[in-house]
């Protein structure tokens, strides 16, 4: 066999194998990308807006996330440990209607504090805690977003957080979705302690221990905007 015939079928190998790669990439990219749409839902989304409608780039994104902490594993609360956090949802939730702000920064700390407990970075570490959160709970981290927006902003010395009481009662709403996935204890628990089972508010939402003394806690969100009105 001629040196020109023998590279000329390096040639033809090594065109093959590249084409071969080429369609392989595109056939999972696809599906990849499905996948992590599938799992990340509303933050997938936000993700190809932040990069500007790049969805290749907020895939890898994404990718990024389930790498550094699609591993993480929850711990489990004690139940005296759960129900001091109820305790805190319920008294920032009533708070809400004298003191808005107040309540809003305090739900971000409690959450902070919840995630940290349930073995969610912590320790100050809002972005890396937010990014782990979203792999796991990628349905219910925009409330927790939303609270610390409003809770930096105040902090920071804009008036009302740089936010309407509407705003602060939507981010409250969205954050506590998130505490409930949280503190709901998880299969690893052994279905321990599941607080409020069967017990509903008049909206048709779970009520906490306050509730059911009588305080229904998720209509206190609503209150302030009924005397405004």
């Amino acid at each position: 066999m001629s040196t020109g015939l023998i590279i000329a079928l390096i040639v033809i190998v090594a065109v093959v194998v590249a084409v071969a790669a080429v369609l392989t990439l595109r056939t999972r990219g696809p599906k990849h990308g499905t996948s992590l749409k599938r799992r990340f839902g509303p933050e997938y989304d936000r993700a190809v807006a932040r990069h500007d409608g790049d969805t290749r780039a907020a895939e890898r994104e994404l990718a990024e996330r389930v790498e550094r902490h699609g591993d993480l594993r929850e711990r489990p609360l004690e139940s005296a440990e759960r129900e001091r956090y109820e305790a805190r949802w319920t008294a920032a939730q009533e708070r809400f209607v004298e003191s808005p702000r107040d309540a809003v920064a305090e739900a971000d700390r409690l959450i902070a504090e919840l995630a940290g407990a349930r073995g969610f970075p912590a320790d100050g570490h809002y972005e890396d805690q937010l990014s782990a959160l979203s792999v796991h709970h990628a349905h219910h981290v925009e409330g927790y977003r939303r609270v610390h927006r409003v809770a930096q902003a105040r902090a920071n010395g804009a008036q009302d957080g740089g936010a309407g009481t509407e705003e602060m009662r939507e981010a409250m709403v969205g954050a506590r979705a998130l505490f409930e996935e949280l503190i709901r204890p998880s299969r690893r628990d052994g279905g321990r302690h599941r607080p409020d089972s069967g017990r509903h508010g008049a909206d048709g939402d779970r009520t906490s221990p306050a509730a059911s003394r009588g305080h229904r806690t998720p209509s206190l969100l609503h209150r302030r905007q009924a005397k405004e009105s």
